[in-house]
């Protein structure tokens, strides 16, 4: 029964959404085409191509809450300015044409919903009407055409869920076509994802290898430098108390680059994973200090290693960003297992003006994440709440 209630609702509201989308679709493409030649049209096909994406995205909401059919979504826009990337990008392109079919699969959805649920309530019910507006005055009179409509009304009730269903896999097989990823869409995001993982792990080395130099390697060379100054000065008698004083320098040296090596290997792989992600996040929330952190971890089972990483890092540089400019007093860490996501929540209380803006921090952490079919969204009114959701795909 439930599985009939949710067709029906797709089914009804299949084709609002659709006009809709028909629509706000056609007003921008229809004169951004007749523009075209002079250019000035661009912008609209752009934009237009834009707002297919985001009814696609509407559409596959709706299809895995309501029918449990999951369609993957194809990876965004390439590289390039907005105008070029757009018009380059082909899940953009089906998306649109997605949205000038998808009417016409919506109506019949919308036709067999009110022709066999409604006209058969409708029939069914016929003699009861009858009986109420004291056309058929007893009830043991009752007319042969509305016992025929009556039959008629089970009929169409009995039927009705088969033909939704029928209209329905119509609309699937559309979106199907349409809205999955192709095989070229999978390769250039095979491509982008090597190129951004590639442009990480250079970074990533030349944070290793510049921590090494300005840090350990530093406090290596000055103890190397202290220890041959100590043994030139313990061959002169008069001048043990500058040994002495040189060999603790070198010790205090050496146990400084020891702890910035712990610090740079726990920044690869914090050893409190090992524990656990809720034992890491509440470890970070408490070493960080200052303000007081709320952790939920809410996951009935562990995650691989790798997401448990990725969350642990956005969960740390998310953090970073409260302490920093938030001014906040008290902030929350959430992780959830959803359906098909794993959900980080960053919360605080400060005041607000958090952006993604191009090259800054969150845009950068927001970047990062692509390549995993992560993402970032931030709300931040000025004058806070601040929130910030990381989302990550997971495998069942």
């Amino acid at each position: 029964m439930r599985r009939i209630w949710a067709e029906f609702r797709y089914a009804v509201t299949a084709l609002p959404i659709a006009l809709a989308g028909l629509v706000g679709v056609g007003v921008l493409l229809v004169p951004g085409l007749a523009l075209a030649l002079v250019l000035a049209g661009l912008p609209l096909v752009a934009a237009a191509a834009d707002l297919a994406g985001w009814f696609a995205s509407v559409e596959r909401r709706r299809q895995a809450s309501l029918l449990g059919i999951r369609i993957e979504t194809p990876p965004g826009p390439g590289p390039g300015g907005w105008l070029t990337a757009r018009l380059k990008h082909g899940a953009g392109w089906r998306a649109v044409a997605f949205a000038l079919l998808k009417p016409l699969t919506a109506l019949l959805s919308f036709s067999a919903a009110l022709l066999f649920w409604a006209v058969g309530v409708a029939e069914l019910a016929y003699p009861v009407w009858r009986h109420i507006g004291g056309l058929t005055q007893v009830w043991g009179g009752i007319e042969p055409h509305s016992l025929l409509a009556a039959g008629a009304g089970v009929l169409l009730l009995a039927g009705a869920p088969w033909a939704v269903r029928g209209t329905i896999a119509l609309e699937r097989l559309l979106a199907r076509a349409l809205l999955t990823p192709t095989g070229a869409d999978r390769l250039r995001h095979l491509e982008s994802t090597r190129t951004q993982a590639v442009d990480d792990a250079a970074a990533t080395l030349r944070r290793i290898e510049r921590d090494l130099h300005d840090g350990a390697q530093a406090r290596m060379v000055a103890v190397t430098m202290d220890l041959i100054t100590a043994g030139k000065l313990l061959r002169d008698a008069t001048q043990l108390d500058q040994a002495r004083e040189l060999l603790e320098l070198a010790r205090q040296n050496a146990a400084g680059a020891v702890a910035e090596l712990r610090d740079l290997a726990r920044g690869i792989h914090p050893p409190a994973l090992d524990h656990g992600l809720d034992t890491a996040l509440t470890t970070l929330a408490t070493s960080r200090g200052g303000i007081p952190v709320e952790v939920s971890v809410s996951m009935p089972r562990r995650a691989d290693r790798a997401t448990e990483s990725i969350l642990y890092f956005c969960a740390a540089e998310l953090l970073a960003n409260v302490f920093k400019h938030s001014h906040a007093t008290r902030a929350a860490i959430e992780v959830r297992r959803e359906p098909s996501v794993l959900v980080l929540r960053v919360h605080d209380n400060g005041y607000g003006g958090a952006a993604t803006t191009p090259g800054g921090g969150l845009d950068g952490l927001a970047n990062r994440l692509r390549p995993v079919d992560g993402r970032l969204s931030i709300s931040s009114p000025p004058g806070g709440p601040t929130t910030a959701v990381v989302e990550l795909p997971h495998r069942r």
